[in-house]
């Protein structure tokens, strides 16, 4: 009987790791490293991963004061917009109406400016900081914005941000 509790433990693991049909679930596959197939380009420092976080639950995986203490971590998500003038930074998709702002340690390297829509993982440093109205409207600019949608910022903005060493582009047919 002592033994029935452990045996409880590993058959709950075994069904949240394998669906009905013996497959592995997109949970356990969402948390997986890229095979070296997939990636198509690195940029910055290499690495390697055991566990890559898909982006869009950073912040539900996260206590918001872990993330602004700085976390280190390896992330998985899909490019919105890079620098138009250099690829310099690029923002990710990070969960439902947030996105995050990468830039690259030490100015160190650039992106591909053509990445929108492509999927990265990337490591470093995910933090919150608050963004004055004139890096803002540096950016809209950088991103090929309307001189009315740059005026129209005008108040500072909390931001998700990652700090990266390293990013990996991931093949574009996945």
């Amino acid at each position: 009987m002592k033994k029935f509790p452990f045996l409880l433990c590993v058959g709950l693991l075994s069904l949240t790791l394998y669906t009905c049909d013996g497959t592995k679930s997109a949970v356990a596959n969402a948390n997986a490293a890229p095979a070296a197939s997939e990636v198509t380009g690195t940029y910055g420092a290499e690495f390697s991963a055991k566990e890559v976080l898909p982006a869009n639950r950073l912040l539900t995986t996260f206590d918001k004061n872990e993330i602004t203490d700085t976390l280190q971590t390896t992330l998985r998500g899909t490019v919105n917009e890079v620098c138009q003038a250099k690829g310099c930074w690029m923002t990710i998709a990070a969960g439902e109406r947030e996105e995050m702002m990468v830039k690259f340690k030490d100015y160190g390297f650039f992106m591909p400016k053509d990445i929108s829509g492509r999927e990265v993982v990337m490591h470093g440093m995910a933090y919150y900081q608050i963004t004055p109205v004139d890096e803002l409207r540096h950016y809209a600019e950088d991103a090929g914005k309307s001189a009315e949608e740059i005026a129209r910022i005008t108040e500072p903005k909390r931001e998700l941000r990652f700090l990266a060493d390293g990013v990996q582009l991931l093949s574009s047919d996945l």
